[in-house]
């Protein structure tokens, strides 16, 4: 869908991004003209067809946005949803984000507690009422095999954790997330290595978060692939980040490593049936029209495989079986020409369609860069993904 499709005479201008050629991914716009914190209602109807149409944008020059703009600017794309971040309040977070929580510090905004500080290093003095923070951010320490460390200040990183953002139990995963920059590192490039075999590598300013398209995704897979995850279906695990939190990622962060280290459903403790989700494999852009590939790979306990409505499905439940197939699909889009780094100042706000497309940090050396800092908003959806199949009712 192009943009001239959208709601005609929108008060801001959308540009499609300018990329190298030899780059190959097909999302992404530059937004200009808007002020958020004076959103009109239907600028906020435009602003969510653009998402929903290019997938990831940079919303320019930000700088004056207020936390709590930003998180009204959040319920207003979704009024329906629950007024929450998806991950739930910051002591639900901390008490049931496993891996999410424990390799990082999140502090919520005061007076704007669903608008998240996450980033790296010294904050300052007086981050909008949070006094004297000095904050650890998403490392390499959750790949198998990190880095070494004269690598790492070298400027060598990879990719941190591809996944997409959502809590994956009780809540659906959030529509759109924003990210507003405050603070960036700086310095030359750092180099993203695949260390996979494969030689891979890219380069990128540090601080930068890393996208693919799902969508592009299921455009990769054959007749045959397509026809199958169109009527398949995934199960999470009950609190999917607990079950996972001592697993760890290959290097490429895609996906994870199988050692044995997911928790028992009993060491999980209690959960309700009811609150356990499960997916189609292939879900369906509401504006667009387009089919993506969304399957969070990391949590998935139960894997349902048929080609047609009437075939009786395969259940995979080994989770090493299960990995396989998600690497097999999903390994294909994780080349340098279909990832992009969108390139933000101080002010600008990435929002990102999380029923599309996956998304990655990158780390990189502090002492070399200085600090990060970044505003993150997002809102459990108040309406799930929508396959081309319909789920069974009793899988």
């Amino acid at each position: 869908m192009s943009p001239a499709a959208l709601t005609p005479e929108p008060s801001f201008q959308v540009q499609p991004i300018i990329k190298p050629k030899d780059q190959k991914f097909d999302f992404g716009a530059l937004v200009e003209g808007l002020d958020l914190n004076i959103i009109s209602n239907d600028d906020v109807k435009r602003l969510k067809e653009t998402i929903w149409t290019h997938k990831v944008i940079v919303v320019k020059g930000q700088k004056e946005l207020s936390p709590e703009k930003h998180w009204e600017l959040v319920t207003r794309f979704d009024p329906d949803a629950t007024q929450v971040h998806s991950h739930g309040n910051l002591a639900t977070f901390q008490k049931k984000g496993g891996v999410l929580s424990k390799a990082r510090d999140v502090y919520g905004i005061p007076g704007a507690e669903n608008v998240r500080l996450i980033g790296k290093g010294y904050q300052g003095d007086d981050h909008y009422g949070l006094k004297n923070l000095n904050i650890s951010g998403l490392s390499n320490n959750f790949h198998a095999e990190p880095p070494n460390d004269k690598d790492f200040e070298e400027g060598i990183t990879r990719f941190q954790r591809w996944h997409i953002d959502a809590p994956l139990y009780a809540r659906d995963p959030a529509w759109f997330t924003t990210l507003r920059a405050i603070k960036l590192p700086a310095g030359p490039d750092v180099e993203i290595r695949w260390d996979d075999g494969s030689g891979l590598s890219m380069k990128t300013p540090p601080g930068l978060t890393a996208f693919f398209s799902t969508s592009q995704l299921y455009k990769l897979l054959s007749t045959e692939e397509q026809q199958l995850v169109n009527h398949s279906w995934v199960e999470y695990a009950p609190h999917p980040y607990m079950w996972i939190e001592n697993c760890k990622a290959p290097s490429t962060g895609l996906g994870l490593k199988n050692e044995g280290k997911e928790h028992t459903m009993e060491e999980l403790g209690d959960y309700d049936e009811k609150d356990i989700k499960r997916y189609p494999c292939v879900w369906i852009n509401p504006v667009t029209g387009e089919k993506a590939f969304q399957v969070h790979g990391l949590g998935v306990r139960k894997l349902f495989l048929r080609s047609s409505v009437d075939e009786q499905p395969e259940v995979v439940e080994d989770v090493v079986a299960i990995r396989a197939f998600m690497h097999k699909i999903q390994s294909r889009i994780l080349r340098p020409e279909y990832i992009w780094l969108p390139e933000v100042e101080e002010g600008d706000i990435v929002m990102w369609d999380n029923y599309g497309t996956f998304h990655s940090a990158v780390d990189y050396p502090l002492e070399n860069y200085g600090p990060r800092t970044m505003h993150q908003a997002n809102i459990g959806a108040s309406k799930g993904p929508v396959g081309p199949v319909p789920i069974p009712s009793v899988c």
